[in-house]
């Protein structure tokens, strides 16, 4: 029986699918058909029904094209109604299910991942699969053993990005409102970074067609070598390349995609990074407008800065959850259906953001064309995009740390080190315990031993122990990482050579 359950990542599915460095593929053609021989049986079971429709697409990888084609074969021969939708975003590929009403949607992908990964995404009208979804789909394709012909019959094409990106250019006009109807950006210089991901058609597609400026914009032909930079907002060169983008070109805005959009970033007028805790910031500004008093539902890592921008400046409820996209959606989601509470908005730092109103799905363009429209109506009072978020603290520093657990059970090991690390911060002056911890620990140090705060957690994929520590003054995150050193290092189990 063939082993296919490490290929789980998180909600994903995705492994080498070039080799590289010696390192074998494993994503071959032979276990992607079982893999979507196995997903076709459980939607059967899921929608019970057994005449399916799906729809795939795929980012700008160079493996892209055959997993495709191994993976529209498959389908085919399954007696499957399968439309190719070409280059495409993740997020365009779940709307697909919306907007055209195919039963499933799959998008070939490994978001920022080297070139040589690639992988699977999986829609549903409900949205994006889950990690136990993903666990089943595996374990039987592990039992599958009896081949198929593959046949390419009957496959059509959808034209769904166009779709995708008329609804946005109607979102926009909509929401400017301006007297120019058919051009609400005539004016602004807006230029995008594609990273040489699929996130071109945000300039050519949307931005340019509304009368924008997009001249200066970068790395916008797809290239699945990515020769130029790392498709990935949180990248320290790809923020630097829009940067220097906006810079260059005295751009009103700079927008940075990852490879296939389902997170993004961007950057004022002035060259300054809105990433992480400030992107975080404008979204929640921007969905607390007509729900007063909402609740943002962050993962565990964002600031205290950013806890009382939206509690104390915006006046919303900020629930800090979990690390991990997915979580956040569906902590949003429990929260909304189950307890009743406004959520409007669920975002991660790592740029992943879900509007209620969008089906709580996490869509880059989605955010990136809200931001717009507040840049575009700013822009009429003077104003620029940077006003709405001056009155977020950032601290002075921030640092992350992480330690390799050097054990095959690891998970329990982590967990007892993050215990023992809870106790001893309970029992010491100056240091105190959050209330509320969903995930790890949070602990806060006064303004004598640090004036920041630590998270100790798991990693959500790996055998790791992760730290995280913002200080509010120079030095504060020595003092504070000095106190844990002293603490972490007689676990032996633990590589904590990165500390020194």
């Amino acid at each position: 029986m063939d082993n296919l359950m490490y290929l789980k990542s998180g909600t994903d599915i995705r492994g080498t699918a070039i080799e590289k460095d010696g390192k074998p593929v494993d994503l071959t053609d032979e276990r992607l058909t079982k893999i979507i021989c196995a997903y076709v049986d459980f939607l059967k079971n899921k929608l019970s029904k057994n005449d399916l429709s799906i729809a795939l697409g795929y980012d700008s990888r160079v493996s892209s094209i055959r997993i495709a084609e191994t993976v529209l074969k498959t389908l085919s021969s399954l007696g499957v109604k399968v439309y190719n939708c070409g280059l495409s975003s993740t997020p365009s590929m779940f709307m697909s299910v919306v907007n055209f009403g195919v039963d499933s949607a799959i998008e070939i992908t490994a978001s920022h991942l080297p070139m040589e990964m690639n992988g699977l995404k999986f829609f549903t009208r409900e949205g994006g699969f889950s990690g136990d979804d993903i666990k089943e789909i595996l374990s039987s394709a592990e039992k599958i053993e009896t081949e198929i012909e593959l046949k390419n019959e009957g496959i059509l094409t959808l034209d769904n990005m166009e779709k995708y990106c008329s609804d946005l250019r109607e979102m926009i006009k909509k929401g400017v409102s301006s007297e120019d109807y058919e051009k609400p950006l005539k004016g602004l210089k807006i230029v995008v970074d594609a990273g040489n991901g699929v996130g071109a058609f945000y300039a050519e597609k949307v931005l340019k067609i509304l009368g924008a400026d997009t001249d200066g914009s970068r790395y916008l032909d797809p290239d699945g070598t990515f020769p130029n930079h790392i498709p990935n907002p949180e990248n320290k060169v790809a923020m630097k390349s829009i940067c220097e983008a906006v810079y260059e070109s005295k751009a009103d805005l700079g927008i940075i995609f990852d490879t296939d959009c389902d997170r993004a970033a961007c950057v004022d007028e002035k060259a300054n990074e809105i990433n992480r805790n400030k992107l975080v910031a404008l979204a929640s500004y921007i969905a607390l407008k007509g729900n007063d008093g909402g609740t943002i539902v962050t993962d565990s890592v964002t600031s205290d800065g950013l806890n009382v921008f939206i509690e104390k400046d915006l006046g919303g409820v900020h629930h800090r959850f979990k690390r991990g996209y997915k979580n956040v959606i569906d902590e949003a989601i429990r929260l909304q259906n189950e307890e009743g509470k406004n959520a409007p908005l669920a975002i991660e730092t790592s740029g992943h953001a879900a509007f209620r109103e969008n089906y709580y799905l996490d869509d880059g363009a989605y955010l990136v064309t809200k931001i717009i429209i507040e840049a575009a109506k700013l822009r009429k009072e003077g104003k620029t995009i940077g006003s709405l978020i001056e009155n977020l603290q950032i601290p002075l520093e921030e640092k992350e740390v992480r330690f390799t657990i050097k054990l095959k059970d690891f998970k329990d090991y982590g967990l007892s080190v993050i215990d023992d690390f809870k106790r001893l911060c309970e029992n010491t002056d100056g240091i105190s315990v959050s209330p509320v911890n969903h995930e790890g620990v949070r602990v806060n140090f006064d303004k004598n031993n640090g004036d920041g705060w630590q998270l100790l957690r798991m990693s959500v994929h790996e055998p790791l122990l992760v730290l995280n520590c913002e200080s509010n003054e120079q030095g504060g995150c020595r003092k504070m990482l000095d106190f844990f050193k002293s603490f972490i290092t007689k676990y032996g189990e633990l590589d904590t050579s990165k500390l020194s």
